[in-house]
């Protein structure tokens, strides 16, 4: 995993610098400091999946494009079959997959991410990115965190909130939790 990290971070870096943007001109835009949007750039520590949409906003590329390297190409439509699509495991407590990253010039990002229980009295890291987010809970149950805020969701329920405002779900019951998760 360490070596897509890193992958990424180099697609990062290589994209700033092509688009003449500064260090400081994206850590101000992700409302990080210049130490922590380094430490993206450099792979020393993952980019959260919401950042990585938004880095890809700033650079004018699609997300798949740092994802995976390669430009997305279809601007009718795009199938992703059942567990086909690009599985991006970003951080520890979320596994992510991509449902639409061969669309070109996406309005928003699509994903089935799935949360593993964690052990009993273990919160899970908050993080929080510009724009809006959509979950729609599809099997399991989710407490989520946002803003001083716990909500429990279960299985045909959905939030949808300002994720600029801190945020994390954690899988309930021992249970491993599914939802699919729209950032805009």
């Amino acid at each position: 995993m360490q070596e897509k990290i890193k992958e990424i971070a180099d697609r990062v870096h290589e994209l700033r610098e092509l688009s003449d943007f500064t260090v400081r001109d994206m850590a101000e835009y992700l409302q990080v400091s210049d130490e922590t949007y380094e430490k993206y750039e450099n792979g020393s520590e993952d980019i959260p999946a919401s950042i990585l949409f938004e880095i890809a906003q700033k650079l004018r590329v699609d997300m798949a494009t740092l994802l995976t390297g390669e430009e997305p190409r279809m601007n009718i439509f795009t199938v992703t079959r059942d567990g086909k699509g690009v599985s991006v495991e970003r951080r520890k407590q979320y596994k992510y997959q991509n449902l639409a990253e061969k669309f070109i010039h996406k309005k928003a990002e699509f994903f089935i991410v799935s949360v593993e229980p964690k052990p009993s009295g273990a919160k899970p890291e908050t993080n929080s990115h510009p724009g809006q987010e959509f979950n729609y809970v599809l099997e399991g149950s989710l407490k989520v965190y946002i803003h001083n805020n716990e909500i429990i969701l279960n299985k045909g329920d959905s939030i949808y909130f300002d994720s600029s405002y801190k945020h994390a779900m954690e899988a309930l019951n021992g249970e491993t939790a599914r939802f699919l998760a729209v950032i805009m």
